[in-house]
């Protein structure tokens, strides 16, 4: 995708709130009011920032998703792999980030059949925030069947699940002040965190830690992924995809994410809190057999 020229870009005024939008940080100060009853004070505090995010394969527009602007090319190498729009992390080529005053878009090439095929999916959609199928049009897309992981290469013990709750706090940079960013941990088998990615969005958060994960040459089948947010089913369909053998979950599951555990093999774990876990499916990843 080429850069688009200034006559066939909007501009806004430098005035206008969203000017600058795709330059901006991840996080921000901003000052607002607290009124309270008898008085009205002015403050700042840290906000999350979230940007819209354009990604472009072979110069085809294909979706739109809102993002924290930061890890782009993590996220587009993820959301790549894990919503199947290649079959294999070879299969991918360059990946260009271009920010603009409204926002960032980036470039991925792809084998061309692979392209031809992602343009009967639906494209140019816009996904908000907590939006995780974009670009599916039907049913049968949004209920992949989804693959079966490989036997994991080394077993989980439950104390790495508590291990790795207990650390998390300290990788969330992003949330730390703002408390509205989700986060994807990779983790060890012993529960030791090997990389953390953040997002606004919580399937955005766990596509850019597959994308690097990729990128360094990680095997999934050693070790598990830790998210903040609820164990939603598109969260196990996005492992199920890049291989990871055991997801665990800060919240709750919901029961098609169980099921989607059950049929993928993936151990699921959820309200890990302290040093206790539910486990919902496979329980032998985690070494948790009754």
């Amino acid at each position: 995708m080429k850069p688009r020229s200034a006559a066939e870009r909007e501009t806004l005024n430098p005035q206008h709130p969203l000017f600058g939008l795709g330059y901006a940080k991840p996080i921000e100060r901003r000052e607002f009011l607290r009124v309270e009853e008898t008085s009205v004070v002015r403050s700042d505090a840290t906000v999350a920032e979230e940007v819209p995010v354009a990604l472009a394969y072979n110069g085809r527009a294909h979706v739109v998703m809102m993002c924290t602007p930061a890890d782009i090319e993590d996220f587009a190498r993820g959301f790549t792999l894990s919503e199947e729009i290649v079959a294999d992390p070879s299969e991918l080529g360059p990946i260009r980030a271009v920010k603009y005053s409204q926002g960032i878009e980036v470039a991925i090439s792809i084998p061309v059949e692979r392209a031809a095929a992602l343009g009967d999916r639906g494209r140019a959609l816009v996904g908000r925030t907590g939006c995780g199928l974009c670009g599916v049009t039907t049913i049968d897309d949004a209920l992949r069947p989804g693959r079966t992981v490989a036997a994991p290469a080394q077993r989980l013990e439950p104390q790495a699940l508590f291990r790795a709750a207990a650390e998390l706090p300290a990788w969330q940079t992003y949330n730390d002040g703002t408390g509205a960013v989700h986060a994807a941990a990779w983790v060890s088998a012993d529960g030791t965190i090997v990389l953390v990615r953040e997002d606004v969005g919580r399937h955005n958060a766990l596509d850019k830690t597959i994308g690097a994960m990729v990128a360094a040459g990680i095997d999934a089948r050693v070790g598990f992924a830790l998210v903040t947010s609820r164990a939603s089913y598109e969260l196990v369909q996005k492992c199920a995809v890049a291989g990871i053998v055991a997801l665990a979950a800060i919240s709750r599951p919901t029961g098609l994410a169980i099921r989607m555990a059950e049929a993928a093999g993936i151990g699921l774990a959820a309200l890990v809190r302290g040093r206790s876990a539910n486990v919902y499916a496979h329980p032998e990843r985690f070494g948790a057999e009754s």
